[in-house]
């Protein structure tokens, strides 16, 4: 198989990080510095990252997360700062995030060893939809809504047409809505609003594909049933 699939498999992180991993220098098999698009044969190869070896995945897990806010999404922080490996500690898998949320935003992350379904899931052509909680200062007009809809100018292009709903005005003259997206582009809500003239107050991500937030508290963990992982690999048109 390939080393890429290899690493992912076993829980390294997702299939694209592992070929960054790859071209960085940092994976050796056998002894030898591996270049991309290499096979592997995990009975008689050994594989090592940073110099440890890589030890195929006991079991495939997902667990849904709500992450707090002021918590990154990486394995350490120079900072200091707390992370979202913290709350994992202890348990017997090596676990990444499925792609990110950005240390202002909270809600739910999911957290896998299973490289294909993480993949998967942040891959542009599958178009898993994400769906957020937002409110915005002042107002949201109808054309700033439409405008959401239909997308508009980022500095990265033209995002994708949102979905919003259940648009409300609070009577601190705020609005509160629901906002749903398939992209994953960096901050890209924050900067959707801001490109309407608004600015994000708070963002809480509640859903990803079929997997929903629910009753969770922040920095509750769960791990997910097998009923919610066959519709999660079934939304991503993968295999069990």
């Amino acid at each position: 198989m390939r080393l890429q699939k290899y690493l992912a498999e076993s829980g390294i992180a997702s299939r694209r990080k592992c070929e960054e991993l790859i071209a960085s220098g940092r994976v050796a098999v056998n002894g030898e510095i591996a270049a991309l698009g290499r096979t592997v044969d995990p009975e008689r190869d050994e594989i090592a990252l940073d110099g440890k070896r890589v030890e195929p995945a006991a079991g495939r897990v997902v667990y849904a997360f709500y992450k707090p806010q002021g918590v990154i999404c990486s394995a350490s922080d120079p900072q200091g700062r707390e992370t979202v490996q913290d709350y994992f500690r202890g348990l017997p898998h090596r676990l990444f995030s499925v792609g990110r949320l950005d240390y202002d935003s909270e809600g739910l992350l999911l957290m896998t060893n299973d490289g294909e379904l993480a993949h998967a899931l942040t891959h542009p052509s599958r178009e898993i939809e994400k769906t957020y909680y937002a409110i915005c200062d002042g107002k949201l007009y109808d054309d700033q809504r439409r405008a959401l809809e239909e997308g508009v100018a980022l500095e990265d292009g033209v995002s994708a047409p949102a979905r919003v709903s259940d648009v409300y005005r609070a009577g601190n003259g705020n609005t509160s809505f629901h906002i749903a997206i398939h992209e994953g582009r960096n901050r890209q809500i924050r900067r959707m609003l801001e490109a309407v003239g608004h600015r994000t107050l708070l963002l809480r991500r509640v859903r990803e594909g079929p997997v929903s937030l629910g009753s969770m508290k922040p920095g509750d963990v769960r791990k997910l049933n097998e009923n919610e992982l066959t519709e999660l690999r079934k939304a991503c048109d993968i295999g069990k």
